[in-house]
């Protein structure tokens, strides 16, 4: 007989997954005290597409709009610093259609465009939780960054390599957008 206060695994990790990995993110804006606050840029992260570089198995299909939302904080660079750090957090709908979640920070080396224009060349390294992957149980992971854009509006871009039988090798796409300065 089921009762109403039953244990349901399927809810509870990844809530407790999500959690965790929120408290990361905040630990780590804590943790930089009032400079992440104060001085930095804030990004809206718009999770959007994949692009698998692998055919699925057959009988299966990939899910390659990977929509969700989340945050990237800049730390404000020094004066003619070319290197931008940054922390993100971020829940999207991954290729299973399963939620995915990571928590992380980077750091990019930025090259000045025409016109406002910039390249961002660098890492991101995260912990992440995901189903097909230790059931929501966080991992750590790092992985090369690319975006470009200008400061209001970016195409952030990361590869994945195949990393085990369940995540193939393919390419992600993120739209961040920044929050002031409009």
């Amino acid at each position: 007989m089921k009762t109403p206060y039953a244990y349901n695994s399927s809810r509870f990790i990844p809530t407790i997954s999500l959690l965790a990995l929120l408290c990361l993110a905040y630990g780590l804006m804590a943790s930089l005290g009032h400079a992440a606050t104060t001085k930095g840029d804030y990004h809206l992260i718009l999770n959007g597409r994949s692009i698998h570089l692998q055919a699925p198995p057959e009988g299966a299909s990939f899910n390659e709009n990977n929509f969700g939302t989340g945050v990237q904080y800049e730390f404000e660079r020094q004066l003619g610093s070319k290197w931008v750090s940054y922390i993100t957090s971020s829940a999207f709908t991954d290729s299973f259609n399963h939620l995915s979640y990571y928590a992380g920070g980077g750091q990019t080396r930025r090259y000045q465009l025409q016109q406002g224009w910039h390249l961002d060349v660098g890492y991101v390294a995260f912990m992440m939780a995901r189903k097909d992957i230790n059931d929501y149980k966080p991992f750590p992971g790092v992985l090369p960054v690319l975006s470009i854009g200008t400061r209001k509006v970016a195409i952030n871009v990361t590869y994945i390599p195949d990393v085990n039988e369940q995540v193939d090798e393919l390419i992600f796409f993120q739209l961040k957008v920044a929050t002031q300065g409009w």
